[in-house]
Protein backbone atom coordinates (compact mmCIF):
# COMPACT_ATOMS: atom_id res chain seq x y z
CA UNK A 1 0.00 0.00 0.00
CA UNK A 2 1.24 3.94 -1.11
CA UNK A 3 1.59 6.06 1.56
CA UNK A 4 -1.12 8.77 2.01
CA UNK A 5 1.53 11.71 1.47
CA UNK A 6 4.40 11.80 -0.88
CA UNK A 7 7.34 13.89 -0.13
CA UNK A 8 10.24 14.44 -2.37
CA UNK A 9 13.37 16.89 -3.19
CA UNK A 10 13.18 19.18 -6.25
CA UNK A 11 15.46 20.91 -8.00
CA UNK A 12 14.73 24.96 -7.37
CA UNK A 13 15.87 25.11 -10.76
CA UNK A 14 13.16 22.94 -12.03
CA UNK A 15 9.60 25.15 -10.38
CA UNK A 16 9.00 27.40 -13.35
CA UNK A 17 8.38 23.95 -15.49
CA UNK A 18 6.95 22.28 -12.61
CA UNK A 19 4.54 25.69 -11.95
CA UNK A 20 3.51 25.85 -15.95
CA UNK A 21 2.85 22.23 -15.75
CA UNK A 22 0.36 22.06 -13.41
CA UNK A 23 -1.11 25.14 -15.04
CA UNK A 24 -1.41 23.64 -18.22
CA UNK A 25 -2.60 19.87 -16.34
CA UNK A 26 -5.83 22.50 -14.75
CA UNK A 27 -4.02 23.08 -11.38
CA UNK A 28 -4.92 26.24 -9.82
CA UNK A 29 -2.17 27.67 -8.26
CA UNK A 30 -2.08 29.83 -4.62
CA UNK A 31 1.57 30.55 -3.00
CA UNK A 32 0.89 30.64 1.05
CA UNK A 33 3.40 31.19 3.05
CA UNK A 34 6.75 29.70 3.48
CA UNK A 35 5.85 28.00 -0.27
CA UNK A 36 6.74 28.56 -3.98
CA UNK A 37 3.45 27.57 -4.73
CA UNK A 38 0.58 25.09 -4.15
CA UNK A 39 -1.36 23.29 -6.94
CA UNK A 40 -4.91 21.55 -6.36
CA UNK A 41 -7.34 20.30 -8.94
CA UNK A 42 -9.77 17.38 -7.89
CA UNK A 43 -8.21 14.56 -6.21
CA UNK A 44 -4.58 15.91 -5.79
CA UNK A 45 -2.80 18.46 -4.39
CA UNK A 46 0.88 19.59 -4.95
CA UNK A 47 2.89 22.19 -2.51
CA UNK A 48 6.08 22.77 -3.37
CA UNK A 49 8.11 24.46 -0.37
CA UNK A 50 11.07 26.82 -0.46
CA UNK A 51 13.04 24.64 0.63
CA UNK A 52 12.87 22.41 -2.12
CA UNK A 53 10.67 19.58 -0.87
CA UNK A 54 7.36 19.20 -2.86
CA UNK A 55 4.28 17.28 -0.76
CA UNK A 56 2.05 15.26 -2.89
CA UNK A 57 -1.62 14.09 -1.50
CA UNK A 58 -4.40 13.42 -2.60
CA UNK A 59 -6.57 9.99 -4.04
CA UNK A 60 -5.58 10.27 -7.17
CA UNK A 61 -1.84 11.47 -6.45
CA UNK A 62 -0.13 8.01 -7.51
CA UNK A 63 -1.31 8.24 -11.21
CA UNK A 64 0.41 11.54 -10.89
CA UNK A 65 3.18 10.44 -9.48
CA UNK A 66 3.77 7.49 -11.90
CA UNK A 67 2.72 9.16 -15.57
CA UNK A 68 4.01 12.87 -14.93
CA UNK A 69 6.14 13.34 -11.61
CA UNK A 70 8.73 10.71 -12.10
CA UNK A 71 9.42 10.32 -15.42
CA UNK A 72 9.59 14.51 -16.03
CA UNK A 73 10.72 15.81 -12.92
CA UNK A 74 12.41 13.30 -10.57
CA UNK A 75 13.85 11.59 -13.59
CA UNK A 76 13.85 8.46 -11.08
CA UNK A 77 11.14 6.09 -10.07
CA UNK A 78 11.50 4.85 -6.41
CA UNK A 79 7.91 5.55 -5.86
CA UNK A 80 6.39 3.79 -8.37
CA UNK A 81 9.32 0.64 -8.51
CA UNK A 82 10.93 0.50 -5.28
CA UNK A 83 13.21 -2.27 -6.34
CA UNK A 84 14.46 -0.30 -9.22
CA UNK A 85 17.05 1.27 -7.04
CA UNK A 86 17.53 -1.56 -4.57
CA UNK A 87 20.49 -3.84 -5.29
CA UNK A 88 19.34 -7.67 -5.42
CA UNK A 89 22.59 -8.78 -4.10
CA UNK A 90 22.47 -11.39 -1.51
CA UNK A 91 24.11 -9.28 1.79
CA UNK A 92 24.34 -9.14 5.30
CA UNK A 93 23.23 -5.50 7.02
CA UNK A 94 24.50 -4.38 10.46
CA UNK A 95 23.59 -1.43 12.26
CA UNK A 96 23.49 -0.79 15.96
CA UNK A 97 21.02 0.28 18.77
CA UNK A 98 21.94 2.37 22.27
CA UNK A 99 25.19 3.60 21.79
CA UNK A 100 23.25 7.53 22.50
CA UNK A 101 21.60 5.70 25.50
CA UNK A 102 23.23 6.20 29.34
CA UNK A 103 20.92 3.15 30.69
CA UNK A 104 20.57 0.12 28.86
CA UNK A 105 22.62 -2.52 27.03
CA UNK A 106 24.55 -1.81 23.20
CA UNK A 107 23.39 -4.11 21.07
CA UNK A 108 24.10 -4.54 17.12
CA UNK A 109 21.78 -6.31 14.84
CA UNK A 110 22.88 -8.24 11.55
CA UNK A 111 20.52 -9.81 9.04
CA UNK A 112 21.04 -11.35 5.75
CA UNK A 113 18.80 -11.60 2.86
CA UNK A 114 18.76 -13.05 -0.70
CA UNK A 115 16.73 -11.46 -3.18
CA UNK A 116 13.67 -13.19 -2.34
CA UNK A 117 13.68 -11.51 1.09
CA UNK A 118 15.25 -8.03 0.01
CA UNK A 119 11.87 -7.58 -1.99
CA UNK A 120 10.17 -9.38 1.48
CA UNK A 121 11.99 -6.45 3.56
CA UNK A 122 10.71 -4.19 0.40
CA UNK A 123 6.58 -5.41 0.58
CA UNK A 124 7.19 -5.18 4.54
CA UNK A 125 7.85 -1.45 3.89
CA UNK A 126 11.12 -2.22 6.29
CA UNK A 127 12.37 1.33 7.29
CA UNK A 128 15.08 2.24 9.81
CA UNK A 129 14.50 2.32 13.27
CA UNK A 130 14.52 5.69 14.43
CA UNK A 131 11.23 6.59 12.58
CA UNK A 132 9.12 3.61 13.92
CA UNK A 133 7.43 3.36 17.65
CA UNK A 134 9.13 1.16 19.74
CA UNK A 135 6.07 -1.12 19.80
CA UNK A 136 5.72 -1.47 16.14
CA UNK A 137 9.86 -1.88 16.56
CA UNK A 138 9.19 -5.34 19.16
CA UNK A 139 6.56 -6.84 16.49
CA UNK A 140 8.54 -6.17 13.47
CA UNK A 141 11.05 -7.62 14.85
CA UNK A 142 9.21 -10.77 15.84
CA UNK A 143 8.64 -11.18 12.16
CA UNK A 144 12.45 -10.56 10.70
CA UNK A 145 13.44 -13.07 13.34
CA UNK A 146 10.94 -15.93 11.94
CA UNK A 147 11.73 -15.01 8.18
CA UNK A 148 15.41 -14.27 8.03
CA UNK A 149 18.56 -15.49 9.41
CA UNK A 150 19.98 -12.68 11.69
CA UNK A 151 22.45 -12.33 14.38
CA UNK A 152 21.96 -9.80 17.96
CA UNK A 153 24.29 -9.15 19.83
CA UNK A 154 23.84 -7.45 23.52
CA UNK A 155 25.96 -6.01 25.64
CA UNK A 156 25.05 -5.19 28.91
CA UNK A 157 26.18 -2.63 30.94
CA UNK A 158 28.40 -4.17 33.26
CA UNK A 159 30.55 -6.00 29.93
CA UNK A 160 30.24 -2.91 28.34
CA UNK A 161 31.90 -1.11 31.04
CA UNK A 162 35.03 -3.25 31.03
CA UNK A 163 35.14 -3.50 27.30
CA UNK A 164 34.97 0.59 27.07
CA UNK A 165 38.08 0.25 29.75
CA UNK A 166 39.92 -2.03 27.14
CA UNK A 167 39.43 -0.41 24.06
CA UNK A 168 39.23 3.35 25.90
CA UNK A 169 37.60 4.18 22.42
CA UNK A 170 33.61 4.02 21.84
CA UNK A 171 34.18 3.55 18.06
CA UNK A 172 36.95 0.80 18.50
CA UNK A 173 34.08 -1.21 21.32
CA UNK A 174 31.51 -0.46 18.40
CA UNK A 175 33.79 -2.10 15.27
CA UNK A 176 34.99 -4.93 17.82
CA UNK A 177 30.82 -5.37 18.59
CA UNK A 178 29.89 -5.61 14.66
CA UNK A 179 32.69 -7.35 13.84
CA UNK A 180 31.30 -10.43 15.86
CA UNK A 181 27.71 -9.79 14.78
CA UNK A 182 29.40 -10.14 11.10
CA UNK A 183 31.45 -13.25 11.46
CA UNK A 184 28.47 -15.28 12.95
CA UNK A 185 26.40 -14.57 10.42
CA UNK A 186 28.91 -15.34 7.85
CA UNK A 187 29.60 -18.52 9.68
CA UNK A 188 25.82 -19.07 9.23
CA UNK A 189 25.16 -17.89 5.69
CA UNK A 190 28.53 -18.19 4.04
CA UNK A 191 27.33 -15.16 2.43
CA UNK A 192 30.51 -12.27 2.07
CA UNK A 193 28.46 -9.39 1.25
CA UNK A 194 28.66 -6.77 4.15
CA UNK A 195 27.24 -3.50 4.64
CA UNK A 196 26.76 -1.26 7.91
CA UNK A 197 26.15 2.04 8.50
CA UNK A 198 29.35 3.74 8.87
CA UNK A 199 30.14 5.35 12.62
CA UNK A 200 33.80 5.95 12.36
CA UNK A 201 36.60 6.33 9.98
CA UNK A 202 36.23 3.21 7.78
CA UNK A 203 39.64 1.88 8.99
CA UNK A 204 38.11 1.61 12.03
CA UNK A 205 36.01 -1.33 11.52
CA UNK A 206 38.42 -2.69 8.28
CA UNK A 207 41.04 -3.15 11.08
CA UNK A 208 38.83 -4.96 13.31
CA UNK A 209 37.79 -7.21 10.16
CA UNK A 210 41.32 -8.28 9.34
CA UNK A 211 41.99 -8.80 12.98
CA UNK A 212 39.03 -11.33 13.19
CA UNK A 213 40.38 -12.70 9.86
CA UNK A 214 37.37 -12.24 7.65
CA UNK A 215 37.26 -13.07 4.05
CA UNK A 216 34.48 -10.22 3.41
CA UNK A 217 33.25 -7.72 1.16
CA UNK A 218 32.55 -4.94 3.51
CA UNK A 219 30.54 -1.35 2.50
CA UNK A 220 30.82 1.21 4.52
CA UNK A 221 28.20 3.60 3.87
CA UNK A 222 26.91 7.03 5.49
CA UNK A 223 22.73 6.51 6.05
CA UNK A 224 23.16 2.98 5.25
CA UNK A 225 19.91 2.26 6.63
CA UNK A 226 18.03 3.53 3.44
CA UNK A 227 19.11 0.01 2.02
CA UNK A 228 16.31 -2.63 3.65
CA UNK A 229 19.07 -5.03 5.18
CA UNK A 230 20.50 -2.30 7.43
CA UNK A 231 17.00 -1.28 7.93
CA UNK A 232 15.87 -4.45 9.34
CA UNK A 233 19.67 -4.57 10.76
CA UNK A 234 18.62 -1.48 12.85
CA UNK A 235 15.02 -2.68 13.86
CA UNK A 236 16.44 -5.75 15.33
CA UNK A 237 19.34 -3.89 17.34
CA UNK A 238 16.67 -1.26 18.48
CA UNK A 239 14.62 -4.21 19.44
CA UNK A 240 17.38 -5.96 21.53
CA UNK A 241 18.09 -2.83 23.20
CA UNK A 242 14.49 -2.12 24.30
CA UNK A 243 14.29 -5.49 25.50
CA UNK A 244 17.40 -5.03 27.23
CA UNK A 245 16.48 -1.49 28.76
CA UNK A 246 12.82 -3.70 30.53
CA UNK A 247 15.16 -6.59 31.70
CA UNK A 248 17.44 -4.18 33.70
CA UNK A 249 14.39 -1.69 34.84
CA UNK A 250 12.22 -4.86 36.11
CA UNK A 251 15.29 -6.47 37.90
CA UNK A 252 16.06 -2.88 39.99
CA UNK A 253 12.72 -2.76 39.76
CA UNK A 254 12.96 0.88 38.67
CA UNK A 255 11.77 2.21 35.41
CA UNK A 256 15.16 3.22 33.50
CA UNK A 257 14.49 5.70 30.38
CA UNK A 258 15.89 6.05 27.32
CA UNK A 259 18.38 8.81 26.01
CA UNK A 260 20.74 10.98 28.26
CA UNK A 261 18.79 13.81 28.88
CA UNK A 262 17.62 15.54 32.88
CA UNK A 263 15.24 12.69 32.76
CA UNK A 264 17.75 10.75 32.86
CA UNK A 265 19.55 12.16 35.57
CA UNK A 266 16.74 12.42 37.84
CA UNK A 267 16.09 8.62 37.43
CA UNK A 268 20.03 7.84 38.20
CA UNK A 269 19.78 10.39 41.17
CA UNK A 270 17.32 8.13 42.59
CA UNK A 271 18.68 4.41 41.64
CA UNK A 272 21.97 5.69 43.13
CA UNK A 273 19.69 6.31 46.61
CA UNK A 274 18.40 3.16 46.35
CA UNK A 275 20.99 1.11 44.91
CA UNK A 276 23.92 2.66 46.11
CA UNK A 277 26.49 4.77 43.30
CA UNK A 278 28.65 1.61 42.25
CA UNK A 279 25.17 -0.56 40.86
CA UNK A 280 25.28 2.09 38.35
CA UNK A 281 28.10 -0.03 36.70
CA UNK A 282 25.58 -2.52 36.33
CA UNK A 283 23.08 -0.70 34.52
CA UNK A 284 24.75 2.04 32.57
CA UNK A 285 27.35 3.19 30.53
CA UNK A 286 29.74 5.00 32.97
CA UNK A 287 31.82 6.92 30.89
CA UNK A 288 29.03 9.23 30.00
CA UNK A 289 29.08 12.72 31.35
CA UNK A 290 25.51 11.71 32.06
CA UNK A 291 27.32 9.68 35.61
CA UNK A 292 29.05 12.90 36.67
CA UNK A 293 25.94 14.79 36.78
CA UNK A 294 24.68 12.11 38.37
CA UNK A 295 27.12 11.65 41.17
CA UNK A 296 27.85 15.28 41.80
CA UNK A 297 24.32 15.64 42.50
CA UNK A 298 24.41 13.66 45.16
CA UNK A 299 27.31 15.13 46.86
CA UNK A 300 26.15 18.90 45.84
CA UNK A 301 22.27 18.04 46.38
Amino acid sequence: MKPATFTTKVDINLAEKLKKDLEDQGFDLTIPTYTIFSARKKGITCVLYKSGSLVVQGKNKDEFIEFYLEPEILKTFTYTNPEAFISMTSRIGVDEAGKGDFFGPLCVGALYADEKGIKKLISLNIRDSKKISDKSILNIADILKSSFQITVIRIFPEKYNALYLKFKNLNSLLAWAHTRAIQELVEKTNCRNVIIDQFANKAVVEGAVKRKGLDIHLEQRTKAEEDPIVAGASILARAGFLKGLEELSKEYDQKLPKGASAIVIDIGQKFVNRHGPEALEKVAKVHFKTKEAIINSQINP
